[in-house]
């Protein structure tokens, strides 16, 4: 009686443990399969950073054909599994395949495609990298203003994620690009934050590097005392000849050549031949024409010339298979000197042909950079430009909509709401004739900075290069005269920039403008700036504002012999105005003309529909006054 009291309990626990035990069983499937999928991944991403370190490593030891087949299996990948990580390294890989070929015009092409692709997945450490290695190579084929772009476009990425190892490597590039453009104190401070961020990393090895860059910086100017102090501290560190024989042996031959050139000639040639060893034991063909260049060198001074002839020949052998163009034209050169008649020149024709060649193929390489830039840079736009033409569509649409809605509306609510809508109408559409003003400006406005930068970087570039070779030509005069038309190029490109106010405020820029021409006998007094909120003001307008100020003291300075300057910003609801004054000499409006910048300027008020007044005596000073309506006034909360 008892068991058949307790059965039906029995049952329906049995129903409950059951959808409990299902239940449990559910989640320790679903954990399972999480589990799974996770190690899976992890897997997956072994796989994946596994393959390119090999791809990486391959470089490194110049194994041209494993980095092929390394190359294909990460093709293979990507199209597995469209993970866009795999497409950048693939195109970083085909840039690299290049580079161990010589083809540098193809590796800056793929180096382009993959920073590109490390853009779309905002991969800011993979577009640094791919810009320094962008500059580097800017910098061989002596592209220097082109590698001075791309580092600094490095920092914008690497500095803001503290990627100091590459901060290190993009800074040293920065020195070694200002030191050939002759701006030594540039690439000294360059090299000294090279050197702090290296502090930070503890990179041994990128430390030595940019000693030693210090050390021939110094070494070009002839201070052989302070070269040798900065080799001295390179090869003072703890066991620098075992660790690092490269960095050593490139310590040792610049100190070497230093002591040498001070004539402290007692360990020279002991050290070049240690030097040499090291070098043939690396198998660094590279480094070894160089030394056999200075060892050249060191036996053409002795009046040794049969060892001379040696190294000169031995540095030819190397520079060729290594094609260190420098090198082959020094061995080329020594090899001219130190024999005659025919054979001499034969040497000093190839020097020539080989000097014309290079100079050539580094102009082709330029303009090649150029190409891609351009092309990569065209199809970016293009891009922008489809995204705003479906942002417009869409506008439209929703315009429609709204008259729509408002006709219905103005039918339903009767004559009064009609005439709100009529309003709304036209307010609208003045506002949108301002907006398309403003991006008729901003379209102008760009095409000068185009120019601008055109005339910078390739003809202002190019007229440098002239310059140094009519200077290395002894051609003195026709130099300066070429000087005189690089500075007028570089002027004008500098008067056709453009100015933003992204980045710096309008109050900071009209500051930092001030304070550039700011001196004890030209005061500059400046009233207003303070009292308004800028960044409600619309960015042409501000340009505008920016560029009179800049015109009107450039011109007081230029022409009007004045002590003081003051400058008056006043903003009304519906216009701001700007006052400028100064008490220098004046002149006859009714006889002098305008000069090209003052007409620039007046172009630029009347495109805003603004009113500018020039009035002025001779010797009661100039008066500027500008007026512009606040069409494009906005709602912003951004700080000015």
């Amino acid at each position: 009686m008892y068991n058949l009291r307790l059965k039906p309990l029995l049952l329906k626990s049995d129903g409950f443990t059951l959808y409990i035990v299902m239940k449990s069983f559910f989640y320790i499937i679903l954990f399972c399969s999480s589990f799974i999928f996770s190690q899976e991944n992890k897997s997956y991403f072994s796989i994946r950073d596994s393959l390119i370190e090999k791809g990486r490593q391959a470089y490194f030891d110049k194994k041209l054909p494993l980095l092929k087949t390394i190359t294909t299996q990460v093709d293979s990948l990507y199209t597995e599994t469209k993970d866009s990580v795999l497409l950048a390294k693939y195109y970083h890989f085909k840039a690299l395949q290049k580079k161990l070929t010589y083809s540098n015009d193809s590796a800056f092409y793929y180096y382009h495609l993959s920073k590109d692709v490390s853009k779309k997945i905002y991969d800011s450490l993979a577009i640094g990298r791919r810009l320094l290695s962008l500059a580097n190579l800017q910098r061989e084929a002596k592209d220097f203003l082109g590698s001075e772009i791309s580092s600094i476009e490095a920092l914008q990425y690497l500095d803001p994620i503290n990627s100091t190892i590459y901060l290190e490597s993009v800074y040293n590039n920065l020195g070694l690009v200002s030191e050939e453009l002759g701006q030594n104190n540039g690439a000294l401070h360059y090299y000294v934050k090279a050197v702090e961020n290296n502090k930070l990393n503890k990179n041994n090895i990128g430390y030595l590097y940019i000693i030693n860059n210090i050390g021939v910086l110094y070494q070009k100017q002839n201070k052989h005392q302070k070269a040798i102090s900065y080799f001295k501290k390179g090869l003072s560190q703890s066991n620098v000849k075992e660790k690092f024989p490269i960095q050593y042996a490139l310590l040792l031959e610049g100190f070497s050549f230093s002591n040498y050139s001070l004539g402290n000639k007692k360990d020279v040639l002991q050290q070049y031949n240690e030097v040499l060893s090291i070098r043939k034991k690396l198998n660094n063909y590279s480094g070894m024409s160089t030394t056999h260049i200075n060892l050249s060198n060191y036996y053409k001074d002795l009046n040794l010339n049969q060892k001379a002839l040696f190294h000169a020949n031995k540095a030819l052998q190397y520079a060729k298979q290594t094609h260190n163009n420098k090198r082959w034209l020094e061995a080329l050169k020594n090899l001219s000197d130190l024999t005659s008649g025919e054979q001499s020149k034969q040497y000093l024709d190839e020097y020539i042909t080989l000097s014309d060649s290079l100079f050539q193929n580094e102009r082709q390489l330029k303009n090649q950079f150029a190409k891609i830039r351009y092309e990569t840079d065209k199809k970016e736009k293009e891009n922008v430009v489809l995204k705003t033409e479906n942002q417009q569509k869409q506008a439209e649409i929703l315009y429609h909509k709204q008259q729509k809605t408002i006709g219905w509306l103005a039918a339903a609510v009767g004559l009064l709401l009609f005439g709100f809508s009529v309003m709304f109408y036209f307010q609208r559409k003045r506002k949108l004739l301002y907006q398309a003003q403003l991006q008729q400006i901003q379209v102008r406005e760009h095409e000068r900075q185009q120019i601008a930068k055109s005339l910078h970087d390739e003809v202002a570039g190019d007229l440098r290069l002239l310059y140094q070779k009519l200077q290395n030509s002894n051609l003195v005069e026709e130099a300066q005269k070429l000087d005189t038309v690089k500075e007028n190029v570089r002027n004008l490109s500098h008067q056709l920039s453009s100015i933003s106010f992204d980045k710096v405020s309008f109050k900071n820029q009209i500051i930092n403008l001030v304070s550039d021409y700011f001196e004890i006998g030209f005061k500059i007094k400046v009233n207003g700036l303070q009292s308004y909120d800028w960044s409600r003001v619309d960015n042409s307008i501000k340009r505008l504002l920016y560029l009179s100020i800049r015109e009107s003291i450039q011109n007081c300075k230029k022409y009007a012999k004045a002590s003081t300057l003051t400058i008056d910003f006043f903003v009304h609801k519906k216009y701001v105005h700007l006052g400028i004054a100064d008490n220098g000499i004046g002149f006859d409006t009714n006889i002098n003309k305008k000069g090209i910048g003052l007409q620039n300027l007046q172009e630029r008020v009347e495109e805003l529909n603004g009113t500018l007044t020039i009035s002025s005596e001779e010797g009661k000073g100039t008066q500027t006054s500008i007026q512009i309506p606040l069409n494009g006034w906005t709602n912003k909360n951004t700080p000015s």
